[in-house]
């Protein structure tokens, strides 16, 4: 007999959840889409454990984006996870150089395999086993093409056809509407699939243990309206269109700071640097991280020219860096640079500074970000000296060609200052509350 002796803390569950996961093993395909924090994952956790407990077929399969992504979003889930949910019969090990979780149930041991699905390649990873569970969270991110033999979710599903009792549970937030994964996929078997198809859309509002004041919490840190409100919120699939940063546009004043007003001391300043050439300007931003959890932008500007000489250049970075230090009494720990190995090392041979590669987070991650930063008043502007910086936060448009929300980048709007804003904060991004 095997020894249950996982404890967790359960919450209360909507009717909404209680009917989905009661569901769940009447259907080969259970699809939660939905909001931030409405409890999805969870939901396929524990249907993934019930799954596993009695099921015939060993070796099963969760996916993320990545590998990591994959271990922390369902092996882990916040303590609601597959370890937690298996503690005391479960162990991580490697099954055939693939990270796994073995776990001891009611009818024999089973492999848990931890892949990621997010590139090209990533279908490499899954070949040369059978799979009864497939779970996935994130679908939407999982490598897709045409081609059955390179897709990860072709082949996933390819690898379970031999599974005595195939299950897939997949989970994603909101996309456009038009995005593949509902026109290839989600929608196209509505009604249709083989085996069963359960559907569900969750908002925040489904998800009851998280208490009024939190849920306030959360939405606080969204603007009202905005794409990121509707798909995080409200669940809500939505085309990104317009202004990415509207409001902004609308009047810059209540994120506008005196030189007066600033602290005076800092967590760090950092300088950004993007080079240009081939139409776009070379930049700069500094930035200032308080201790009170605001970017302080102190100053930002750019140049136009069709290309630069090193001269120029190190000229550009030295008087930027000097004006900075010499009107705000700091000094700039640090210049993160885009990536052009040359001019890098000419600078650190050729002034006074440290250049180094600036981290270049994802362009949808950037937007993400900001729009954060800016609902909840945590980014401010020096009145008179970002105004390149400004400027181009009010034009940036949505890419409508992008399945991700993006600013759109095709030499007719200008993203140079917008870019070295992005690198000034390199050595802090991953730290940023959102």
């Amino acid at each position: 007999m095997i020894e249950k002796t996982q404890t967790i803390p359960w919450g209360r569950f909507s009717e909404k959840h209680k009917v989905y996961i009661k569901n769940a093993l009447k259907n080969a395909l259970n699809v939660a889409e939905g909001a931030i924090r409405s409890g999805k994952t969870i939901d396929h956790c524990i249907i993934a454990a019930a799954y596993l407990e009695t099921c015939k077929d060993k070796i099963h399969l969760a996916s993320g984006s990545s590998q990591p992504n994959a271990k922390l979003n369902i092996g882990e889930c916040n303590g609601f996870g597959l370890e937690h949910l298996f503690r005391g019969r479960c162990k991580w090990g490697k099954f055939k150089d693939n990270e796994a979780l073995f776990i001891k149930t009611q009818t024999g041991e089973k492999v848990v395999i931890f892949a990621g699905g997010g590139k090209a390649d990533s279908y490499k990873k899954i070949l040369g086993n059978s799979y009864g569970l497939w779970i996935a969270t994130e679908i939407n991110e999982h490598y897709d093409s045409e081609n059955s033999r390179e897709s990860f979710i072709k082949v996933a599903m390819g690898r379970q056809l031999a599974a005595q009792e195939p299950l897939m549970l997949w989970d994603l937030n909101p996309c456009k509407p038009k995005h593949p994964i509902y026109e290839n996929y989600i929608d196209k078997w509505l009604g249709n699939y083989p085996g069963g198809y359960q559907y569900q859309l969750f908002t925040i509002y489904d998800n009851l243990t998280l208490s009024e004041e939190r849920r306030r919490q959360i939405e606080a840190k969204y603007e009202v309206g905005s794409i990121w409100y509707k798909r995080d919120i409200l669940g809500q699939r939505v085309q990104a269109e317009g202004l990415v940063f509207p409001t902004l546009a609308t009047d810059e004043t209540p994120w506008l700071i005196k030189p007066n007003e600033l602290p005076v001391r800092y967590q760090y300043v950092e300088a950004g640097l993007d080079i240009g050439g081939n139409g776009s300007a070379y930049a700069m931003t500094c930035t200032a991280q308080g201790y009170d959890g605001i970017q302080y932008k102190l100053k930002a500007e750019k140049r136009q020219a069709e290309d630069m000489a090193m001269d120029d250049i190190e000229k550009f970075v030295n008087e930027f860096c000097a004006d900075v230090e010499k009107k705000y009494n700091v000094h700039i720990d640090m210049i993160n640079s885009d990536h052009i190995d040359a001019i890098i090392n000419s600078l650190n041979d050729n002034t006074k500074y440290s250049v180094e590669k600036a981290y270049k987070p994802p362009l949808e991650d950037r937007v993400f970000v900001y729009s954060k930063l800016l609902a909840t008043n945590r980014v401010k502007f020096v009145e008179g000296m970002c105004d390149d910086l400004i400027e181009e936060m009010q034009n940036l448009v949505f890419d409508d060609k992008s399945d991700k929300p993006i600013p759109q980048d095709n030499g007719e709007m200008q993203i140079d200052t917008w870019d070295s804003n992005i690198y000034s904060e390199s050595s802090y991004w991953h730290y940023i509350e959102v």
